[in-house]
């Protein structure tokens, strides 16, 4: 049978990106349907605009601590509506960026939804297409808790382009979308108030860094509710009254509610029942999140029919989207590039992007206790910054490392405070390679650096 295309991608985000420029340079002729943005979730409601956003929210604080040094900066303020504009601008430009991409690599960009009539076959707006293999990479999708109330809450996609700055903001989620948003938000000068049902952030994550965030949110402004819950949600004429019940049952006015309680694959209007995919449901503890009625896939990324592969977020693996890249690459090379080879999920790192900054790669103490027993050991240190010696600010920043005295291989690093995301991902280097405490130990440092702790730790 004789197909329209060697290679059809549904989605245009980081996964279905990578996999058709890397298919298409192996010489076959690919497809890529996106009725949204190009660039996926990262680029466009995600990464790169959340990023730019947290960029904003730390300028109030170098003001702030300017004066330390002998600088007068005066009162700054924020013209959010520039600020807002700014930033679309910015996705907008990278969204075109990706289209040239795919141009540039022959990649045919079809701009409507795409769903499936069988195995080789989609509808793709008006057109009916035939492909050999096909790709999902549709990605995720924020998920609203079940109660009265919820559609006059917003979920992170719309908080790239609220109107307004709000006074008073209320995070509903424990997760770390929900922490960013709450330091990125008290940052620019916005009250914010998070409730979580349980008693601290970020579960999944190393505790040192759940307990060291926490405490540093508290301490920047952020009123956390712990062991609370909202039971409904009601517009009043000062904004919107969050009832609660638990540990907190005096009910709080906010402008504006958004709803950071997880995400789920975005496989709903796919028609993947037409094509015989299966679907998995589970629960995925650490970076990412749980997953429900996930596209079941092998280590090769291949759904249940042959010829239908799954990557990125949409699947019951990690969610992030440096994973989704590497998960298409292998896709592309093993099905189109004659080398084949399946993703490791083994000591991928991960951060958050909150006030303090956080991040991770390896096992958490709990984990390493769980395999190795008594045989672990932990390296701590805690200490006020350089920077902060003239600021005055009782800041904070945490740095671990987790080993095996048997090995003497170093399991896990873990950090809290500024530049974390930076210096972790040079230790991941160190981790996947098998690094040992020693190794680290005959490492001179750069004085005076932060990172530096990390190979002082004794």
């Amino acid at each position: 049978m004789a197909f329209d295309y060697d290679l059809f991608v549904v989605g245009a985000g980081s996964g279905g990106l990578s996999a058709a420029k890397q298919a298409a340079s192996y010489g076959a002729r690919v497809a890529i349907a996106e009725q949204d943005l190009v660039g996926g979730t990262c680029a466009v409601r995600g990464c790169i605009p959340k990023k730019l956003m947290v960029y904003a929210s730390r300028f109030p604080a170098l003001f702030h601590n300017a004066a330390g040094y002998g600088w007068n900066a005066g009162q700054p303020s924020l013209d959010w509506e520039y600020f807002i504009a700014a930033v679309d601008q910015e996705v907008r430009r990278l969204s075109h960026l990706h289209s040239g991409y795919l141009n540039k690599t022959g990649v045919e960009l079809i701009q409507h939804h795409a769903t499936f009539l069988g195995p080789h076959t989609l509808e793709v707006g008006d057109r009916k297409v035939s492909a050999a293999k096909i790709l999902i990479a549709v990605g995720g999708r924020p998920l609203k808790p079940d109660f009265p109330g919820m559609e006059y809450a917003i979920t992170s996609d719309q908080m790239f382009h609220l109107p307004h700055q709000p006074q008073h903001l209320a995070i509903i989620g424990a997760g770390y979308i929900g922490v960013e948003f709450a330091s990125i938000m008290n940052g620019l000068g916005t009250q914010v108030t998070q409730i979580i049902r349980q008693d601290q952030i970020l579960r999944g994550f190393e505790a040192d860094i759940q307990t060291r965030v926490q405490s540093g949110l508290t301490q920047h402004g952020v009123q956390i509710l712990t062991n609370t819950l909202v039971k409904q949600v009601e517009p009043v004429p000062e904004g919107l009254k969050l009832i609660l019940t638990g540990d907190e049952k005096e009910a709080i006015t906010a402008d504006v509610v958004l709803a950071a309680t997880g995400r789920v694959p975005n496989v709903e209007t796919l028609g993947l029942e037409n094509a015989g995919v299966d679907v998995v449901h589970s629960s995925l503890e650490g970076p990412g999140y749980s997953a429900k009625g996930a596209i079941a896939v092998d280590e090769y990324s291949r759904t249940s029919q042959p010829n239908i592969f799954a990557v990125g977020d949409c699947t019951n693996r990690i969610n992030l989207t440096p994973v989704a890249i590497g998960e298409g690459r292998a896709f592309a090379d093993t099905e189109f590039g004659h080398h084949r080879r399946a993703m490791s999920y083994q000591n991928v790192p991960s951060a958050v992007f909150s006030t303090p900054e956080a991040a991770t790669v390896g096992m958490s103490e709990a984990l390493a206790r769980e395999k190795f027993g008594d045989s672990v050991k932990c390296y701590r240190s805690q200490h006020r910054p350089l920077f902060h010696s003239l600021t005055g600010q009782d800041e904070q920043t945490l740095i671990k490392l987790v080993v095996d005295c048997q090995s003497e291989r170093v399991l896990g690093a873990h950090m809290v405070g500024e530049q974390a995301a930076e210096i972790i991902q040079g230790m991941a280097i160190a981790i996947n390679m098998g690094a040992t405490k020693k190794d680290f130990d005959r490492t001179l440092g750069i004085h005076p650096t932060t990172a530096e702790e990390f190979v002082t730790l004794r």
